[in-house]
């Protein structure tokens, strides 16, 4: 699994399409293209051969020809399938955008100059692209470096990152973490753990988040002040942090209100207390609410409950 960071700061989890994955969808659309290919060049030849044409025109024709069928195919498909050709499709491969959007004509069009006359060229013997592909951690060859898009597998992966949440009695301790010594690397591991938590059998769902909880707690704090099973601890780390990404974003440009401003990760916190003054009606008497679970069976927001012990 791979990561890729869209420009309002969400974390895309993605699985990257390998050399043999994608050299198989390249040798489908080649196949489609010498078939496409032979047809015209045969259908050419019987014009040219019908008429008194020179030499030079038949070339230009054939390469003309060529052209659009090995270069156009390439551009066509991919712009109007936002990053698909017939062989990404049997393979379920698509191209998108280093943050994770679809690739638009530009993107297409440089993708598949780049392929044909570097990274596949046969004056380069075929080996840039390759190369490439097998040196970057993400597959990408130069096409794709040049091009800003990565190829990635849409079958079966879990797109978004999980939701992540601050159970209503932990946002004070939140806010007051130290999350400095947290790396990006731990973070990571945690948040996988979190989104593959319902797949994971009961027995690697306790020994997972037992460790990572442990690795987290040795290099953040303070201690929560209750104490909490492992997926709600590190659901409330990973909330705060991204709280304080997205805040630190915000501070750097505009910010956006309205309906579609990020909502936070506390949910709808309730209005700070009235100042008391003399004629102060006193507070009503508050009844505690029933704890609320959620499906992968840890305190919901706003719950009541006290967890247990990871």
């Amino acid at each position: 699994m791979s990561q890729l960071v869209t420009g309002e700061a969400v974390v895309l989890q993605v699985r990257i399409a390998r050399m043999p994955t994608r050299a198989l969808a390249c040798a489908i659309d080649m196949a489609l293209q010498g078939i496409v290919l032979t047809v015209l060049i045969a259908l050419l030849a019987g014009f040219l051969f019908g008429s008194e044409s020179s030499e030079a025109l038949a070339v230009a024709l054939i390469f003309i020809v060529v052209l659009l069928v090995v270069v156009g195919y390439r551009v066509v498909m991919e712009t109007l399938t936002r990053g698909r050709t017939l062989g990404k499709m049997v393979l379920g491969l698509k191209v998108v955008r280093d943050d994770g959007s679809s690739i638009r004509f530009r993107h297409a069009l440089v993708r598949t100059l780049m392929w044909f006359f570097v990274d596949f060229a046969p004056w380069f013997a075929a080996s840039p692209g390759i190369v490439a592909s097998l040196m970057n951690k993400q597959g990408k060859r130069i096409g794709d470096m040049v091009a800003g898009t990565v190829v990635i597998r849409e079958r079966h992966q879990s797109m978004a990152s999980p939701p992540l949440f601050v159970p209503g009695h932990l946002v004070q301790w939140a806010q007051s973490l130290e999350l400095s010594r947290l790396s990006d690397e731990l973070a990571n591991a945690a948040r996988d753990y979190l989104s593959r938590y319902a797949e994971l059998l009961p027995g690697a769902q306790h020994a997972i988040g037992e460790a990572l909880a442990a690795r987290v707690a040795a290099v953040i704090a303070p201690a929560p002040p209750t104490q909490i099973i492992a997926p709600a601890y590190l659901s409330a780390v990973l909330a705060e942090r991204r709280r304080r990404e997205l805040h630190r974003l915000s501070t750097q440009r505009p910010t956006h209100t309205g309906p579609f401003a990020p909502p936070s990760p506390y949910g709808v916190l309730p209005p700070p207390p009235p100042a008391p003054g003399p004629f102060a009606p006193p507070p009503p008497l508050s009844k505690p609410r029933p704890a609320t679970v959620n499906a992968q069976g840890w305190a919901a927001p706003g719950s009541n409950e006290s967890a247990h012990s990871f």
